[in-house]
């Protein structure tokens, strides 16, 4: 399957001052089929050496005790015998087992920076931070980072785009045509596309959940992968928490998120999970979820916001799902509610406001939301070349009532209002409306 990513890798890879570079990503989104079995297989053909640190012991052992970057070439070399120069890709999966790894790729870039260097990990940022926590104060040094000596890049669950572009590439190229030049779809294509986005919102970006999808067209057999991601996502807390209670805290945040969202007020109440309870006695486990990329946070805004956007209050946020997939199977919604048009308006509007966030989230684009009086509220704010953008997202047609408020605080250039609406601009309430399919669209113009 097409990913974004590789337009990266493939900039990275041409890059006269290229370093080694970082994969981040959660567990199960597609890091090691983008690195090995698409970018490797494209560029590098029979001259990549893949070393999965999970199994090959010897190669781990090895590199846990050195990070001098000729002899752990060196060593490769003689274990996988195949010579290693300049036209050999290292691909070191799974550095969370190894994190020496993190250290030596330093050295490959002041010593051997010739050599293109791939590492990949899920848990690794996680796994770095217990281990400092559990070294102490005064016992062994401290984990040093390579800063200044990596490239970083982290991969996301498929975007609606991407999922689109491997379901229906014709449709993916009319859409981003239709965008491109500034004109609604006409009314069957609108259809059409409307159609593909709920089969997303169902299905999600997991790429094992898409790939059993447009393979098989069953979506129950989609749902059944999904599932087991889920439940994985929760086995794997256990693997890489520091106590039973941040275990059950991480786990109980990641099953509620729908259930918070779908309250009157979004925002994140920590007593609906566990009575009594304070943001603060979930901070460990909203840290470990936000690092493991498993959700995202949206921070409040108020009243009149300035550049640098930064959030009014540290306990005041939303979280969100970082897969649409795993949302609506969390939700208990019925696959019927995605996939008949008459049944979409029993869905709450939530499902696409978490959608929105993990389109923007994947261009990397901070999520702010913003809070005026009388429970006024613009779902999303992204700055872009020091210019605020409020972001209205909802399910269906309607009016946005908070923008007036908004305005009362700050200048408006124009809103963005994302709905099941086509295509469209109001000069008079400069208003741009985007249809769902074309969310991506506006978030890569914004990143841009």
């Amino acid at each position: 399957m097409r990913r974004n990513a590789i337009v990266a890798l493939e900039a990275w890879l041409n890059n006269k001052r290229r370093k080694p570079l970082i994969l981040w990503g959660a567990r199960q989104v597609g890091k090691t089929y983008l690195v090995r079995d698409i970018f490797a297989e494209e560029y590098f053909s029979n001259s990549y050496i893949y070393i999965d640190l999970r199994v090959e012991n010897a190669i781990k052992d090895y590199c846990s005790e050195t990070v001098d970057a000729g002899d752990i070439i060196n060593f490769i070399s003689v274990a996988k015998n195949k010579k290693i120069d300049s036209s050999t890709l290292l691909i070191f999966d799974e550095i969370q087992e190894c994190p020496a790894i993190i250290t030596a790729l330093k050295y490959f870039c002041q010593d051997h920076r010739e050599i293109p260097v791939i590492a990949t990990g899920s848990m690794v940022r996680i796994k770095l931070k217990r281990m400092a926590n559990k070294r102490g104060a005064g016992k062994e040094e401290p984990f040093l980072f390579p800063v200044g000596k990596i490239n970083q890049l982290t991969l996301y669950p498929m975007t609606f785009d991407e999922f689109l572009v491997n379901y229906n590439q014709s449709l993916y190229e009319y859409i981003v045509s239709s965008y491109r030049a500034r004109k609604p779809l006409e009314s069957n294509y609108h259809e059409l596309a409307m159609d593909a986005l709920y089969t997303y919102l169902l299905i999600g970006g997991m790429p094992e959940a898409v790939d059993t999808y447009l393979e098989t067209r069953d979506l129950q057999e989609s749902r059944e992968v999904l599932k087991d991601l889920y439940d994985n996502y929760l086995a794997d807390m256990q693997l890489y928490q520091a106590s039973p209670e941040a275990i059950l805290r991480s786990q109980r945040i990641f099953n509620n998120i729908y259930r918070e969202l779908n309250k009157e007020s979004k925002n994140f109440s920590p007593g609906i999970i566990e009575k009594g309870s304070k943001v603060r006695d979930y901070l460990t486990a909203l840290d470990w979820l936000t690092l493991a990329h498993v959700v995202y946070r949206s921070m409040q805004l108020k009243e009149h916001i300035v550049s640098p956007l930064s959030a009014d209050s540290d306990s005041a946020f939303r979280l969100f799902l970082a897969d649409a997939g795993m949302f609506a199977y969390q939700s208990n919604a019925t696959p019927e509610s995605f996939i008949e048009r008459n049944s979409r308006n029993t869905l709450s509007g939530i499902f696409i406001e978490n959608y929105v966030a993990t389109e923007l989230a994947a261009r990397d684009l901070p999520l702010f939301y913003w809070k005026g009086k009388n429970n006024s509220e613009i779902e999303f704010v992204i700055e872009s070349e020091g210019k605020f953008y409020p972001i209205d997202a909802k399910k269906t047609k309607g009016s946005l009532p908070s923008l007036e408020k908004y305005k009362q605080h700050n200048k408006l250039d124009y809103a963005i209002k994302v709905s099941a609406n086509n295509y469209g601009y109001s000069e008079e309430n400069k208003i741009l409306t985007v249809p769902l399919y074309e969310v991506f669209l506006i978030a890569e113009d914004l990143k841009k």
